[in-house]
């Protein structure tokens, strides 16, 4: 087995401290690599790397590897992790902090569009209130994904007839509001360094 090298040019010591300046990060140097994240990670078989493996990388400077990674983009946001963290760490939140770096950056996953979903996603609620299933599946399966689409045909019209795939988009009331508040949410992303798009992941 070729062992994996890293070389001390290839990292990036300063990753730790721009992760630690975050309101979210502020913890993150208080973490005793116990593991207890991963092990309550209801999608910890699907990941990537795992969220104390996540942390590791971090402090020892991996910022390509980290924000390549698709452990961000997996996370459910259960919140299981940061609930049940010892050292306090907001780990969901960091995990929403590396996916816009990630897009910042334009360091993403390889071989994934997961970063494309989000935005749609994102788009869509900031746009009606709250998401449409319909619309979303439209947008991110009809043109990049046809094949895949077709396959869950059946799925999406049983989930139709029972009423949890509605046509038409349902939107809230008072969206006049909802849209100020969305734009003021995204003004503080913007005051943040290094930050330049994809603030309400």
């Amino acid at each position: 087995m070729e062992a994996d090298v890293r070389y001390e040019a290839d990292l990036d010591p300063g990753f730790l401290d721009e992760i630690a300046s975050l309101p979210e990060g502020e913890r993150i140097r208080h973490c005793i690599q116990c593991g207890n994240c991963s092990g309550m990670c209801p999608v910890a078989p699907m990941l990537e790397h795992s969220p104390r493996r996540i942390f590791a990388m971090i402090r020892a400077g991996l910022k390509d590897e980290v924000l390549r990674s698709l452990t961000p983009w997996v996370c459910s946001s259960c919140y299981r992790c940061t609930v049940k963290c010892p050292a306090d760490i907001k780990i969901t939140d960091i995990m929403y902090a590396l996916k816009r770096r990630a897009i910042a950056s334009g360091t993403l996953p390889e071989d994934s569009d997961a970063h494309r979903f989000a935005r749609l996603f994102t788009e869509g609620v900031c746009k009606n209130g709250r998401t449409h299933e319909m619309g979303l599946l439209m947008r991110y399966m009809a043109f990049h994904h046809p094949i895949a689409m077709m396959k869950q045909s059946g799925l999406g019209m049983r989930m139709m007839a029972k009423g949890r795939m509605p046509l038409f988009a349902h939107k809230i009331s008072d969206r006049d509001h909802f849209r100020k508040m969305v734009e003021k949410a995204l003004s503080f992303d913007e005051m943040e360094p290094g930050s330049s798009e994809g603030g309400a992941l």
